[in-house]
């Protein structure tokens, strides 16, 4: 079992920047990839950018390039989303999830957290 619990989200204005962590506990955080996703009022859930167990990374929207960085610390078993430039489109519940190794599509994550609001103001 694993609980992950995010957190950092907020109300920013346009161009602003946030930088959201996903805490980790009960397995090998080591071994898992997290990934991060979104959801915005009235969309499907879609994925925003992944780390692999190794440090490597996947991006899954063009309209994040540039813009957000994923990264881990294993010490503190933590993955961050960094967020910048952010648009009103960007607004949306962010969730981290956790799967064994490598990256892969949402509906092959195992284990998910509860999420964090993420609004962009104009």
């Amino acid at each position: 079992q694993v609980q992950l619990v995010e957190s950092g989200g907020g109300l920013v204005q346009v161009g602003g920047s946030l930088r959201l962590s996903c805490a980790a506990s009960g397995r090998t955080f080591s071994g898992s990839a997290i990934g991060w996703f979104r959801q915005a009022p009235g969309k499907e859930r879609e994925g925003v950018q992944c780390i692999d167990s190794s440090g490597g990374t996947t991006n899954y929207v063009d309209s994040v390039k540039g813009r957000f960085t994923i990264s881990r610390d294993n010490a503190k078993n933590t993955v961050y989303l960094q967020l910048s430039s952010l648009k009103p489109e960007d607004t949306a519940v962010y969730y981290c999830a956790a799967r064994s190794y490598f990256c892969a599509g949402y509906s092959h994550f195992d284990y998910w957290g509860q999420g964090t609001q993420v609004t962009v103001s104009s």
